[in-house]
């Protein structure tokens, strides 16, 4: 069984200086509002409403910690899922904007625990600018990114794979970064995403 469906709610944070201090590796899901970051979350943990999705995009302002409690010592977590306020949509007003972007570069750069990123992208649209903006952002901390072209199940597969080889053409210039084609409805994705985020977190229990 995936030690990501041992996953259980933590603490939300609207500060960094909320976040409890660091320790066990944490690995953070970030990506445009709506890219389907809780629904990956809540398929590579096995569970429904373990991580919330607002219908209006742009609402979630927090900084949400999921815990991997210890197989051996439950009382001790091995790592945590990050979900990442979403970032890119228009109609939130410009400070707030400001703000979240602020706490998101931040914890990005600053987070000692912080062991890799999942960055989300919606394999139709492919990769914008405020996404490239994003790498270049997280590449000086050499830390590992995998990359979720989410809702594939949407293009044929022959189109998907066109689709892959494009954005990760593009994202290889910006660095070495895993893409996969991933879909939370589908299925697709589900296995390689959850070996990279069990190495991250604790590489004994990884296959």
């Amino acid at each position: 069984m995936s030690l990501l469906t041992r996953a259980r709610f933590f603490v939300s944070a609207a500060r960094l200086d909320q976040l409890p201090p660091p320790g066990a590796p944490e690995v953070c899901f970030v990506g445009r509002s709506n890219s389907g970051k809780s629904s990956a979350i809540n398929v590579l943990a096995g569970q429904k409403r373990l991580a919330f999705s607002s219908r209006t995009p742009g609402r979630t302002r927090l900084i949400n910690l999921f815990s991997l409690p210890d197989p051996i010592d439950p009382e001790q977590a091995l790592g945590f899922l990050v979900d990442l306020p979403g970032y890119g949509y228009a109609e939130v007003a410009h400070k707030e904007m400001a703000h979240w972007g602020d706490v998101l570069g931040r914890y990005l750069r600053e987070r000692s625990a912080l062991a890799a990123v999942v960055l989300m992208l919606d394999i139709r649209r492919g990769l914008t600018e405020q996404d490239r903006n994003l790498v270049h952002w997280i590449a000086p901390t050499q830390r590992p990114v995998l990359v979720l072209l989410t809702k594939a199940d949407k293009l044929p597969y022959g189109q998907r794979m066109r689709a892959v080889a494009a954005i990760r053409k593009e994202l290889d210039e910006l660095g070495t970064l895993r893409v996969i084609p991933f879909s939370a409805t589908h299925r697709i994705g589900i296995e390689e995403a959850t070996t990279s985020i069990e190495t991250w977190i604790s590489p004994q229990v990884a296959p």
